[in-house]
C-alpha cells in the first residue's frame, strides 16, 4: 500500500530548514514550491523561496511585478508567518562573488574580462554552481540574522534538476584543468624556481595556442586564470559546505511529476541519484492527477449505458456524458497504473497528489488551493 506524504507535518516542523524541490519539467516544480513555501507561510514559518527556473511565473502567482537575486517581500500572507520570494540572477551571483573576495581594482579588471563575462553567462554548470552558491549564502544569512526559519528551493527542469550536485566538480575541475593552467602558468611561474625551467616549454606552448585563439582571447584567459587565486580560493569549499548541508536531517527532498511515463521515470532516476548521494527525501508529489468520482460507475458501465441510450434514440446529452465520465475513468486508470509502477519500484516513498485544476495557477488563491490539496489525503480516493 502506498504511504501518505504529510506535507503538513513537512512544512510545520521547526527541524526542517531547507526543501528542495526537483523533478522534470512541465511538471508543476515551480507552482508546487510557491505553494509549499505560502502554506508553510501562513502556518507560522518565516519562509524565503528561491527559483532558479527561468520561468517568471513565481513572481506573477504571488503578485510581485518582478523578481531578482534580492529577496522580496510577499503581501497578503496571513498569520504569523512571513514569506520573502527571489528568482536567481546567476550572473550577478557570480559578479557579487568577485565583488566580495577582491579589492575594487581588482574586481573592477575581472569584471570587464570578456573571458570572465563569458563564463559567467553561459558556462555549462554556471547556473547551478551558482544556485549552490545563493543557497549558501541563504542558509548562512538565515542562521546569523534570523530572518527566515525555512529555505524552499526551486530547482531547473529536466535531469538538470540535480545537475547542482555536480557543478561545484565540474566547474572546479575546468577551473583547476591543464589547459587553463597552463594558459595562466607562464606569468604566475616566471622567475619562480621550476618555473625558469618550465619557462621555454610554456613560452612555445603559448605561443602555439595564440596561433590557434589568437592574441586577444588568450591573454583575456591568461588574466583571468590569474585572478583565480586570490578570488576564487574558496569555489570548492563554499560548495562542500553547502553540499554538506544538503545532506544534513534539517534538508528534505521533494521530488515532483506529473503521472506521465516520462515525469515519472525522470522521478525514478531523482529518487535513485538522492538516495545514492545520502541525501533526505521527504516525499514524491504527483501533481496533475485525474481523481475519479466517489462511488460512480466504471468505464466499461458508463459505456454500455451511453450505446444502449444511442439505440434508443433517447437521452444524446446524457449518453455524451457518460462518455465524457468514461474518458476520465480511463485516464485514472493509466495514471494509476504508472504511479504504481513507481512505487513498485520504490516502495518507501511516500507520496501525496494534487488533482488537475480547470486553469492555470496565477495568483495567492490558486497556490493556496495547491497548499490544501497538498495536506490533504488524496491516495487512497485516487487509487
Amino acid at each position: 500500500m502506498t504511504r501518505e506524504f504529510d506535507v503538513d507535518a513537512l512544512l510545520t516542523d521547526p527541524s526542517t530548514r531547507i526543501i528542495v524541490c526537483c523533478g522534470s519539467g512541465g511538471v508543476g516544480k515551480t507552482t508546487t514550491a510557491a505553494a509549499m513555501a505560502l502554506r508553510a507561510a501562513e502556518q507560522g514559518r518565516h519562509v524565503v523561496v528561491l527559483t532558479i527556473d527561468p520561468a517568471r511565473r513565481l513572481a506573477q502567482s504571488m503578485g510581485l511585478t518582478e523578481l531578482d537575486n534580492t529577496p522580496r517581500a510577499v503581501a497578503d500572507v496571513s498569520g504569523d508567518g512571513s514569506l520573502d520570494a527571489m528568482m536567481l540572477d546567476m550572473k550577478r551571483t557570480f559578479d557579487e562573488l568577485v565583488e566580495s573576495h577582491s579589492d575594487p581594482q581588482r574586481a573592477q579588471q575581472v569584471l570587464a574580462n570578456p573571458f570572465y563575462q563569458a563564463l559567467s553567462s553561459s558556462f555549462a554548470g554556471t547556473q547551478e554552481y551558482m544556485a549552490m552558491e545563493k543557497l549558501g549564502q541563504l542558509s548562512h544569512a538565515a542562521q546569523e540574522s534570523g530572518q527566515w526559519d525555512l529555505i524552499v528551493v526551486d530547482t531547473p527542469p529536466s535531469r538538470s534538476a540535480l545537475d547542482f550536485l555536480d557543478a561545484p566538480e565540474r566547474l572546479g575541475s575546468f577551473l583547476d584543468g591543464r589547459f587553463i593552467r597552463l594558459i595562466g602558468g607562464g606569468a604566475r611561474g616566471a622567475g619562480r624556481g621550476l618555473g625558469r625551467v618550465l619557462g621555454a616549454g610554456i613560452g612555445l606552448a603559448s605561443g602555439a595556442m595564440k596561433k590557434v585563439l589568437g592574441n586577444q582571447l588568450l591573454d583575456d584567459v591568461s588574466t583571468f586564470v590569474q585572478a583565480l587565486d586570490s578570488i576564487f580560493g574558496g569555489f570548492r569549499a563554499r560548495a562542500e559546505e553547502t553540499f554538506r548541508i544538503l545532506q544534513e536531517p534539517g534538508t528534505a527532498f521533494v521530488v515532483v511529476a506529473a503521472p506521465e511515463p516520462d515525469a515519472v521515470r525522470e522521478a525514478s532516476y531523482f529518487v535513485d541519484r538522492l538516495t545514492t548521494e545520502q541525501m533526505p527525501l521527504a516525499g514524491l508529489v504527483l501533481n496533475r492527477v485525474t481523481l475519479p468520482p466517489e462511488h460512480s460507475l466504471s468505464a466499461e458501465e458508463a459505456i454500455v449505458g451511453a450505446e444502449r441510450l444511442d439505440r434508443e434514440g433517447v437521452h444524446a446529452p446524457t449518453a455524451a456524458v457518460l462518455r465524457l465520465h468514461a474518458d476520465t475513468m480511463r485516464t485514472a486508470a493509466r495514471q494509476q497504473n504508472i504511479a504504481e509502477r513507481f512505487s513498485a519500484a520504490h516502495p518507501t516513498v511516500r507520496q501525496a497528489v494534487v488533482p488537475a485544476l480547470a486553469d492555470d495557477v496565477h495568483d495567492l488563491e490558486g497556490l493556496r488551493e495547491i497548499g490544501e490539496f497538498l495536506s490533504e489525503d488524496l491516495i487512497d480516493r485516487w487509487r
